[in-house]
C-alpha cells in the first residue's frame, strides 16, 4: 500500500506537468511562428516478485512473470514543428516560410538563433531586425527614401528608391534548417538555439534543397489546435484526479491495517 502511495503521487506529478505544457500552448495560441509542445512519460522500473523461470516443485515453466510498476517519469516534451496557418498582413516586411526552414538572427553576443517569427522591421540605423531589435543575419540594410520593398519567395530583397528607375538588390536571405528540429533549445522570444539533439544547421537559399519559399506580406501563426489542447487538458484533471483517488484509497486501506488489532 505505501507503494500504491508513491506510485499514485508520481502520476499527480506528471499530470501537473501535463496540464502545465498544455497551459504555455494556449496561451501562445496566438504567437507568431509558435510550435506547440507536449511531453512524454516513460514507465519507472518494475518490481519483479515472482520470476516466470522454470518451477522446480512443479517441474514446469511459468509463461509470465509477477512484476509491479512503480510509476512514471517525464522524459521530454516533444515539439511538433508542423507547419501553423499562413495568414496575410498585407505588411512589406512580414514574412512566412511555406515549408521547412527558419530565419537566421544575430544575439548581441555575437551567437546566433533562429526563429518562423518573419515579423521584421527596419532599425534606426536602417537594418532589417526582429521585434526585439536583432539583425537578420546575412544583414539587410535598407537605404533612404526606400518607396518599396520588395522579397521574392526565393528570398531575395529588392527595393525602389525615390528618384530612380531599377530596383537596387540589397542581399539574400538565407534559410536554416536541421537534421532535427524538434532537438532545438527554446529560448523564448520566438527563439530556437542548436543543440547537440538538433545538430548542426544547414544552410540552403529559399526555395533550394528541400527548404520552404518566402512568402511576402503573410505571417505563419501558431500550430496549436485549441479543441485539441482543451481536450487533452480534459484527459490530464480526469488523469489527476484518478491519480488522487488512488492516494485515498491507499490511506483508507493502510487505516484499516492499523485498526485490525483493536
Amino acid at each position: 500500500m505505501l507503494r500504491a502511495l508513491k506510485t499514485a503521487a508520481l502520476g499527480m506529478t506528471a499530470q501537473q506537468l501535463n496540464v502545465d505544457v498544455i497551459a504555455n500552448n494556449l496561451a501562445n495560441v496566438n504567437t507568431t511562428g509558435y510550435k506547440k509542445s507536449k511531453i512524454e512519460f516513460q514507465d519507472l522500473l518494475y518490481e519483479t516478485m515472482q520470476a516466470g523461470d522454470r518451477d522446480g516443485r512443479q517441474g514446469h515453466e511459468n509463461p509470465t512473470k509477477l512484476q509491479v510498476g512503480l510509476g512514471n517519469k517525464p522524459i521530454s516534451t516533444f515539439r511538433s514543428f508542423s507547419e501553423g496557418n499562413i495568414e496575410k498582413t498585407g505588411n512589406p516586411l512580414d514574412l512566412a516560410i511555406d515549408g521547412k526552414g527558419f530565419f537566421q538572427v544575430q544575439m548581441p553576443d555575437g551567437s546566433y538563433a533562429y526563429t518562423r517569427d518573419g515579423s521584421f522591421k527596419v532599425n534606426s540605423e536602417g537594418y532589417m531586425v526582429t521585434n526585439s531589435g536583432l539583425k537578420v543575419y546575412p544583414e539587410i540594410s535598407m537605404p533612404e527614401d526606400v518607396s518599396a520593398i520588395s522579397i521574392s519567395a526565393n528570398g531575395l530583397v529588392s527595393v525602389m528608391v525615390n528618384g530612380k528607375n531599377e530596383a537596387e538588390e540589397l542581399g539574400q536571405l538565407e534559410m536554416v534548417t536541421f537534421m532535427n528540429p524538434a532537438g532545438l533549445e527554446a529560448k523564448g522570444g520566438n527563439l530556437f538555439v542548436v543543440s547537440e539533439a538538433s545538430g548542426e544547421p544547414i544552410y540552403a537559399n529559399a526555395g533550394e534543397d528541400g527548404m520552404g519559399l518566402v512568402q511576402q506580406g503573410y505571417l505563419e501563426k501558431s500550430n496549436v489546435d485549441v479543441a485539441q489542447e482543451m481536450i487533452d487538458l480534459i484527459v490530464a484533471q480526469r488523469a489527476y484526479e484518478i491519480n488522487s483517488k488512488a492516494v485515498k484509497t491507499a490511506d483508507e486501506l493502510m487505516a484499516m491495517t492499523n485498526g485490525l488489532k483493536r
